[in-house]
């Protein structure tokens, strides 16, 4: 356990750093084209749909089949060098494929979040910006084939750090732009083609050097790597048939996500939308990342391993472990980030009542931060056996839901009885509900397979958990009014916010800690092992 513990301590300094530079990035971003208006959508459109298409190939493939897949290869003679090179002509290909078409189709997929009859000026930008951006789809996949083979390898940090040169590019491409062309630019008339190639080509950029970088670390994973175009006999068949689900679940969970889009794209201009939404899944996904990448990325490869070795027992002591030590870690996160919710949104939007407006799309996020934790391990754990047809079903299940509860939302805007400022808030809660219900079903689908997932145990710690984030966050909440409020000085620009957060946060994280202290809860003994691995003995 203590490599695995070294592994998370990596990942999670990875993390945290490429978390940071890049919430620095989007806080650079917003100074140059807002955070609420047309334009601001319209690049927020157009620079998330190589995401969304790579999502295809990333979920579909690489982190449901390849990885349990390597882990196997690498026991082999060659230490896998043969598989891999296969995987990575093959997957180059396909890249390469994907990139051309989904470029080709940028206005069909621009319209399907965009009609033109509600803004064709916007739907125009948000095609130009695609143009520059869908090239990503290459780099991000080159970026994830190399780093879950180096994961796969257990050399996790560069998967990590990689990002922050992303980030940085990113930053000063942004500042040059906010020099030459001035800002806010958060009219769509503010933008010529020249302005677009800027932002569009530094976003673009910064992807492209991001998986440049792991190639630098390629050496240390021991594998001779080279172009291998025969593909028969290596398993391949099995890949694309374990794939084929996993491909399905994601062009649900993608199809799900544009009409959320098209619905919240209504309030586009004056009130949050995208932009907003886009910038509050950032925080929500800061202690995410941090937390739940950086501890479940090693236990995903110790459960292919026992999954691989038929050591059922080890699978559930490992699912328990992880949910529990994830759990502790993140509820008081969650307690934090909802006490500062007003200054959190103020860093990423224009003024005080912005950051009003767009704290309640956080919120409405944060409900499922905890369980979408326990979702990562019980949906990896099903990927560990080898099973990628039950999470396509209980993926479509959250899918409908998702559609069902966006639907609501526009439903409700009709009927006057959620105004247009509360629409994306709306929409962010109706997404949490489905996220709640698609845990407990996958939960309970794995438990029946494995006979059992340790819930007793588990389940006891997240509600002692829950008990103390609760007094710990209206302690923070408590520090918020203490300091002004909503129209005090952590809202009055993005430097005071962010120097709110932290006293909000230490106050948050004193009391939690403080009555699990008192209650003497074991998972204690956790965030002492993570104290000792930064702080240096005597």
């Amino acid at each position: 356990m203590s490599s695995l513990g070294r592994a998370s301590a990596v990942l999670a300094a990875g993390t945290m750093v490429s978390r940071i530079t890049g919430l620095l990035r989007t806080i650079v971003l917003v100074g140059v084209i807002g955070a609420v208006g047309k334009a601001p959508d319209a690049f927020s459109i157009a620079n998330q749909l190589p995401n969304d298409v790579f999502s295809l190939i990333s979920v579909g493939v690489l982190t449901a089949v390849l990885v349990p897949q390597i882990v196997r290869a690498v026991a082999g003679e060659d230490g896998g060098s043969a598989f891999i090179s296969k995987i990575f002509t093959a997957g180059t290909v396909v890249l390469v494929g994907a990139t051309v078409i989904a470029t080709l189709a940028t206005p069909a997929l621009v319209s399907l979040i965009i009609p033109p009859e509600f803004s064709e000026a916007q739907q125009a930008l948000a095609i130009a910006f695609g143009y520059w951006c869908m090239p990503q789809i290459l780099f991000y996949g080159l970026y994830a084939l190399i780093g879950e083979t180096l994961n796969a390898r257990r050399i996790f940090g560069p998967f990590t750090w990689a990002p922050v040169v992303n980030n940085l590019i990113s930053i000063a491409g942004f500042l040059v732009i906010g020099a030459m062309f001035g800002s806010p630019l958060s009219d769509i008339s503010d933008w010529t083609p020249d302005r677009i190639a800027w932002l569009g080509g530094t976003a673009t950029l910064g992807i492209a050097l991001q998986a440049a970088v792991l190639l630098a670390f390629w050496p240390r994973t021991r594998l001779a790597l080279r172009i291998d175009f025969r593909w028969r006999g290596v398993g391949l068949g099995n890949i694309v048939k374990l794939a084929g689900w996993t491909m399905l679940m994601a062009l649900s969970s993608l199809a799900a996500g544009f009409y959320q889009h098209r619905i919240a794209i209504n309030a586009s201009g004056h009130d949050p939308s995208i932009t907003v939404m886009n910038n509050a899944w950032l925080i929500f996904m800061l202690p995410y990342s941090v937390i739940v990448l950086s501890i479940g990325t090693p236990y995903f490869t110790q459960l292919s391993e026992h999954a691989h070795a038929g050591r059922i027992a080890e699978v559930r002591a490992d699912i328990a472990r992880s949910i529990r030590t994830l759990g502790f870690f993140l509820m008081g996160a969650l307690a934090a980030v909802l006490a500062a919710a007003v200054p959190a949104s103020r860093i990423f939007t224009d003024d005080r009542d912005e950051a009003q407006m767009a704290a309640p799309v956080l919120i409405g996020y944060l409900v499922a931060l905890v369980p979408l934790a326990v979702l990562f391990i019980v949906q990896r754990t099903f990927y560990a056996l080898g099973d990628t047809r039950t999470p396509f079903f209980f993926t479509i299940f959250q899918c409908v839901l998702i559609v069902a509860t966006a639907f609501g939302a526009q439903l409700l805007n009709h009927t006057g009885v959620v105004p247009l400022s509360l629409l994306a808030a709306t929409i962010a809660l109706g997404q949490s509900i489905s996220s709640i219900l698609q845990t407990i079903v996958a939960s309970a689908l794995l438990s029946r397979r494995l006979g059992g997932i340790g819930a007793g145990d588990w389940i006891p710690a997240l509600l002692r958990f829950l008990g103390a984030a609760l007094p710990a966050s209206a302690a923070g909440w408590g520090v918020f009014v203490l300091l002004g409020g909503a129209s005090g000085w952590t809202a009055v620009d993005r430097i005071p916010a962010a120097i709110g957060c932290l006293i909000i946060a230490t106050v948050v994280l004193a009391v939690y800690i403080g009555v699990l202290a008192v209650f003497r809860a074991p998972e204690l003994d956790a965030l002492k092992g993570l104290a000792r691995r930064f702080v240096p003995s005597r």
